[in-house]
């Protein structure tokens, strides 16, 4: 018995995608390596905060499986790889887990399968990566006897506007027929299905994508420094340019960048670019304001202390948001944590206060989690707003704070200083 679709890595880019596939009345199944989330998706639990249980439970219900066993993998007509791309210790890209993925997809290959990669990374990847293992390991031939393609995720947790069913889909194929099967198999679920050229075009749209966003927000980051060196409102002039009705995108300034995406995605075009003798100048330029910025925040957070004649040694900071997005539980990349481990080097105590956030560990120990805002706010010598979650209402934290640096520019108060 065959299935229509396998996805490898049930995370927040492959689970979604089942939930939409088996919507369509594809028959579906999961591969993962990680038995805790196998176990709890086929009891009918969700890990991942845009798919609800109720979802996972209609999947199972038409027949969803999910499993550690990779054997499943020769059922399947369509098998899509969804795996992380993360990077490094020394900050490069790790394609470890598409190397696996690609080896299991091996094993099991049949003739006239589709694979299709999902994952992120440089241009080249699908060909140069996926392509000689799969080959290497099931003796068959990409683009003869089995379907090769690359459709970049574009998957943004807790947007509720847009999901898998009504954002343009980017395909592409190592061959003509590659790419139509790939298009074939998505328009059987997605609303717009759009091919490029080759598969190096995808991988490398969805790199610009994120650099775009990248760039831009460094941009803001760099002009709000310089206005609060220079005594001008930057919250106000990026109001002002936005009521621009074109040739201008809003951007807001922050601690940092974080996330799944938009921190990684600009490195992996970087290490390409040096690979192959290319100098993106403006991506390092971004880069270092953006890495400078949990560093500039930790600067005006001992400036704001030590204005109210306060010594770091003995002051408690209260971080507001520890997430790398509001409203959702993921703090990957959050620059929370490099602001946490900088405001601690200095002998500061750091306490953080985030819904979303259980625990939140750094390079030495974890950071004390308050529970209660309102107590937390009594205490905390200066609160540091990094998140804007829906829970923070602006009046109550300017009424309820002693001292309060927003990063976010949504308080005002007599109390409240603006990044």
């Amino acid at each position: 018995m065959t299935v229509d679709v396998a996805v490898i890595g049930l995370g927040y880019v492959g689970l979604p995608l089942l939930v939409q596939a088996s919507r369509a009345g594809l028959a579906a199944v999961g591969f993962d390596i990680c038995a805790g989330v196998v176990d709890g998706l086929n009891a009918g639990r969700s890990h991942v905060p845009d798919v609800s249980d109720i979802d996972v439970r209609e999947m199972v219900e038409c027949g969803f499986a999910a499993t550690t066993d990779p054997a499943v993998l020769a059922k399947a007509d369509t098998i899509v790889i969804c795996v992380p791309t993360g990077l490094s210790a020394e900050r490069e890209p790790d394609l470890g887990a598409v190397r696996a993925a690609a080896a299991s997809i091996g094993e099991w290959l049949r003739p006239e399968t589709l694979v299709v990669l999902e994952s992120t990374s440089y241009p080249g990847t699908t060909e140069e990566v996926v392509l000689p293992i799969l080959e290497s390991i099931s003796g068959i031939i990409a683009g003869k006897e089995f379907h090769l393609g690359y459709s970049p995720e574009r998957i943004d947790p807790g947007n509720r506007r847009f999901g898998v069913v009504n954002t343009p889909k980017i395909v592409s194929g190592i061959t003509p027929l590659c790419a139509k099967y790939c298009a074939e198999f998505y328009g059987r679920f997605v609303d717009t299905v759009v091919v490029a050229r080759g598969t190096r075009e995808a991988e490398l749209a969805k790199l610009l994508e994120n650099t775009y966003r990248y760039v831009n927000i460094a941009l803001v980051n760099e002009l709000t420094v310089f206005c609060e060196k220079t005594g001008v409102d930057a919250w106000d002039v990026l109001h002002c340019a936005g009521t621009k009705p074109f040739g201008f995108a809003r951007f807001r300034p922050g601690p940092g960048v974080g996330g799944h995406c938009v921190p990684i995605d600009p490195l992996y075009l970087f290490s390409r670019a040096r690979d192959d003798g290319f100098t993106f100048s403006l991506l390092s330029a971004a880069r270092k304001v953006n890495d400078g910025m949990p560093g500039y925040v930790v600067e005006r957070a001992t400036a704001a202390l030590a204005a109210r004649g306060l010594d770091a040694r003995d002051a408690e900071v209260l971080l507001l948001g520890v997430t790398y997005k509001p409203d959702v539980p993921d703090v990957r990349e959050s620059p929370a944590i490099a602001i946490a481990d900088g405001l601690r080097a200095l002998g500061i105590t750091v306490a953080y206060h985030d819904p979303y956030v259980a625990e939140l560990s750094l390079s030495r120990g974890q950071v004390l989690r308050s529970e209660d805002l309102e107590t937390a706010l009594a205490r905390a010598d200066l609160a540091v707003l990094l998140q804007d979650h829906t829970c923070y209402e602006s009046a109550e934290l300017a009424r309820l704070s002693r001292s309060l640096l927003d990063t976010r520019g949504i308080v005002a108060g007599s109390r409240v200083e603006m990044l």
